[in-house]
Parts: C-alpha cells; sequence; structure tokens
C-alpha cells in the first residue's frame, strides 16, 4: 500500500488499522504456534503473576466470554490453569503451565522475527522511540476507558 503523497492527510486512526491489519496478516498461529489472542493473554499473565480472569478482561479489553474462550483454549493446550483464589472463591486466578512458558519463549523468538521485518525501516532508536510513543498513547486511553457498568 504506497501512500506517498498522502502522508500529511492521513490520520492516526486510519494508519493504526491499516498497522493493525498488515500486522495480524503477518502473525499466523503457524508462525506464533498459536493464535494471536492466545498468545497475548499469556504474555499478560507471565508478566503479571497472579492476575485474574478479571484484570485479563481488562487488560485485553474484553468481554468475559472472549476471555473465557481464549482460557478454555489455553487450558486445552495445557498452557494455563485456573485456580481459585483462596481468598476470594469467586475470583479465578491464572497461572502458566511449564508448557506454556515453554510455548510461549517460541512465540517470542516470532514475534520478534515479526517486528524486525515491520520496522526493518527504523533504526534501532526510532524503534524505541516508536514503541515509547505506542506506549504512552495506550497508557492514556486505558485510564481513560470507563469500567463497565454491571
Amino acid at each position: 500500500m504506497k501512500t506517498e503523497g498522502r502522508r500529511s492527510e492521513t490520520g492516526v486512526v486510519t494508519l493504526l488499522t491499516w498497522l493493525s491489519k498488515a500486522l495480524n496478516r503477518r502473525t499466523s498461529e503457524e508462525l506464533l504456534g498459536m493464535r494471536l489472542k492466545a498468545y497475548l493473554a499469556l504474555g499478560y499473565v507471565r508478566e503479571h503473576p497472579g492476575t485474574t480472569q478479571h484484570e485479563l478482561e481488562s487488560a485485553m479489553l474484553m468481554d468475559a466470554n472472549g476471555v473465557v474462550i481464549i482460557l478454555n483454549e489455553l487450558e486445552a493446550l495445557g498452557y494455563s490453569i485456573r485456580r481459585r483464589d483462596p481468598n476470594d472463591r469467586r475470583r479465578h486466578i491464572v497461572e502458566l503451565t511449564e508448557s506454556g512458558k515453554r510455548a510461549l519463549e517460541g512465540a517470542d523468538k516470532a514475534r520478534e522475527s515479526i517486528e524486525d521485518d515491520v520496522l526493518a525501516t527504523l533504526t534501532p532508536d526510532e524503534r524505541e522511540t516508536f514503541r515509547s510513543l505506542i506506549q504512552r498513547v495506550l497508557d492514556g486511553l486505558m485510564q481513560a476507558v470507563p469500567e463497565p457498568r454491571l
């Protein structure tokens, strides 16, 4: 997709949407060894030990049913387990299994390869700036997301 000559006219939302679509095309289940949403969920659980199923819903901006489907898939693969929180039996804590940790390490290598491909035109400093700016925008959006009403 050529964007030359239109750069100043193309909005950020459009560019981010195109970037997301391009990434989704490159991020196949065969490459990661699992679906992208499953990879994102496992990565979040690894970075946030002791996370609850509800916290995962908020972090992934998904409803409870969508997260349950992903967690069912991950449990069927043997990558994660859900345990009742001993302090609050209504909550489930999501944990990685050893098999899940190994699968995640393999998927991380594939993700790094995808990132290298996608960001090939950027210098290492530009890559870090880009990552940092995306993180700041995402952090701002996450603070502004209202909690769903029950």
